[in-house]
């Protein structure tokens, strides 16, 4: 009489699941159900957003070592507008049904580009306002 043959591993798989591969698949189907939305950011994000401006305005940086200090009072209100116009001008932005990545880079452009030239402008009427060095 023959022995039967024992079990292969293509035969326990099919009897048994093994319950770890079971949690792992299960994770796997969650993860591919999950989306990430970057727009709008949140009230958070924002909040952040307004400190490191500030920061960036007030205190020494690249851009104040350049451009000057503006004093923190200033700055905040800068900032506040800034952030404000930077997030309408994203927010005004159109791009089909993405995850609003786009967008986030749009908002991150817009807050550089106003910083500067908000740096900028704050400097030049800052020199135009000081009295001339020679009196003649």
């Amino acid at each position: 009489m023959a022995d039967p043959e024992p079990p292969t591993a293509n035969d326990s798989a099919a009897t048994t699941m093994d319950p770890t591969q079971t949690q792992v698949d299960g994770t796997a189907a969650k993860l591919n159900n999950l989306t990430f939305k970057f727009w709008p950011p949140t009230q958070r994000t924002r909040g952040a957003v307004l400190k490191r401006l500030l920061e960036t305005l007030s205190s020494e940086s690249v851009l104040s070592k350049r451009y000057g200090m503006i004093p923190e009072e200033e700055a905040s209100a800068l900032a506040k507008l800034i952030e404000e116009d930077a997030f309408s001008a994203a927010g005004a932005s159109f791009f089909t049904g993405d995850d609003g990545i786009e967008i986030l880079q749009v908002y991150s452009r817009e807050i550089s580009k106003r910083m500067l030239d908000t740096a900028k402008a704050r400097a030049a009427a800052v020199s135009d306002s000081a009295p001339s060095g020679s009196a003649e």
